[in-house]
């Protein structure tokens, strides 16, 4: 089939690039225009624009899908298109520019996690299993009738390891059931069971309550990791924490939002327990071992959630 491939981030690569391997003929790679990155604010092309590049493939950009675009993906009067987190919803005028439509692999088994951050969403919520859907795409959110549907394991440290993960498993779905409409066995079935939704993450979804059980805690630091990162503050100064993981065999009673040393690594005091802590980023300063910043600094406490302060954003610190 021809077909247009639309997609921004890193996590639609593997996607492109199974297209470019398979049978399928890209006409065009849809993606967002450059956008400023880092301190500097650098104007850099999308990772989907910088690998078609390489692959010597047309690229079309556009934030919003409306005027010229559309009438420059009429004119290529392609089968379909393909779409993996491209970042611009889809009305009525572009899904006509595809004979049979426009279809988006998400990471989450839908009805399940319709949104913005499904990968996010389950890890916080301690979810131990996701999957990817193939769907087309009508003019609800994330509503459209599914083709293909595997359930995974959801078992990785972060967020970047799990949706890289997902990414390369899903592109092989997604080219699968651009398999099937070609050769007219593709099954859409309509979405059933309870419709959840995965709302972008912010800043405040990062913010770590250490009375809360230490799983709780865990899973939130999975969710939000690498970007924006799990934090809470110290003296009213944003303090990131990073590779939280179980620490069972501290058995003495937790002392909530201390941070402190314990047989040569660093454990954190919360709820019903204690985690380990492998990284920490100071306010305005670069990530480092946990164990390290105690050995220079001895024990810290964090501030109670309750008067915690919003600091402004810090420059030095990275996403």
């Amino acid at each position: 089939m021809d077909i247009v491939f639309a997609g921004t981030p890193d996590a639609a690569v593997p996607a492109l690039e199974a297209f470019v391997e398979s049978r399928h003929r890209i006409r065009a790679v849809l993606t967002r225009p450059d956008a400023p990155v880092g301190r500097k604010r650098v104007l850099t092309p999308s990772p989907v624009k910088a690998r078609a590049l390489e692959l010597g493939l047309d690229v079309i950009e556009a934030s919003r899908l409306r005027g010229e675009v559309i009438a420059e993906l009429r004119a290529l009067k392609v089968d379909a298109v393909a779409v993996v987190a491209y970042g611009a919803i889809a009305g009525p005028a572009a899904l006509s520019t595809a004979e049979l439509g426009w279809f988006n692999l998400h990471f989450s088994l839908l009805p399940a996690h319709r949104g913005a951050a499904p990968v996010q969403r389950a890890l916080i919520e301690g979810r131990q299993h996701s999957g990817v859907s193939v769907f087309r795409i009508d003019e609800g959110m994330d509503s459209g009738p599914v083709l293909r549907r595997l359930e995974l394991p959801l078992d990785h440290p972060d967020v970047a390891t799990a949706l890289d993960d997902y990414a390369h498993k899903g592109a092989a779905e997604l080219v699968a059931a651009f398999d099937d409409l070609e050769d007219g066995t593709a099954v859409l079935t309509p979405q059933s069971g309870e419709a959840t939704h995965a709302d972008k993450i912010g800043v405040d979804d990062a913010h770590l309550d250490f009375t809360e059980p230490a799983q709780a805690i865990i899973d939130r630091s999975r969710g939000v990791s690498p970007s924006p990162g799990p934090w809470a503050d110290v003296d009213e100064k944003r303090t990131k924490l990073f590779g939280l993981t179980p620490a069972p065999e501290v058995t003495d009673p937790p002392e909530v939002g201390l941070l402190t040393s314990w047989e040569k690594t660093a454990v954190l005091g919360c709820g019903d327990g204690w985690v380990h802590v492998a990284e920490i980023q100071p306010f305005g300063k670069a990530r480092m071992a946990a164990v390290d910043f105690l050995r220079g600094r001895g024990d810290i406490r964090f501030d109670p959630l309750e008067t915690s302060a919003e600091p402004a954003a810090d420059p030095e610190q990275g996403a």
